[in-house]
């Protein structure tokens, strides 16, 4: 089953491309145009990864991120940051805000893959190593 990415993209050309890019790479991609829609849209989807333009009308990405991050099961889901604001303390910002990765505009599309990849690889991480630990509530003498 291919791992899902909600993108949350105001920019149609944008929306597009990172859609196609990531169903091209094998993932199965929802796009969101409206960031007032983001939130329920994740809840919806169950996205394995979602990536956020920061830069929205109606809402921030910044204000998506921290919804996302206060609620018990979005929470859990790794945030991919994209945007144009390209300086180093804009970097930490976004990353304090939630945001595990971040991508400036315009976007290299080898480095947008290249950081999807990664933070696909550490969900994987974390799910092998979740089926490693045994369950403290079973007793293993049984």
């Amino acid at each position: 089953m291919p791992k899902r990415v909600l993108v949350v993209e105001d920019n149609e050309l944008n929306l597009k491309l990172f859609c196609d890019l990531l169903r091209a790479h094998g993932y199965e991609a929802e796009p969101v145009r409206d960031g007032r829609e983001a939130v329920s849209a994740a809840r919806r989807f169950r996205p394995d990864l979602v990536i956020m333009d920061v830069q929205l009308p109606h809402v921030t990405g910044f204000e998506l991120i921290g919804q996302m991050q206060a609620d018990p099961v979005l929470g859990r889901i790794p945030i991919m940051a994209v945007t144009a604001y390209s300086s180093h303390e804009d970097e930490e910002r976004i990353r304090a805000a939630g945001a595990r990765s971040y991508v400036a505009k315009p976007i290299s599309l080898a480095r947008f893959v290249d950081q999807v990849e990664k933070l696909m690889a550490t969900i994987e991480d974390v799910d092998a190593d979740a089926a490693k630990t045994p369950d403290p509530r079973e007793d293993p003498a049984r």
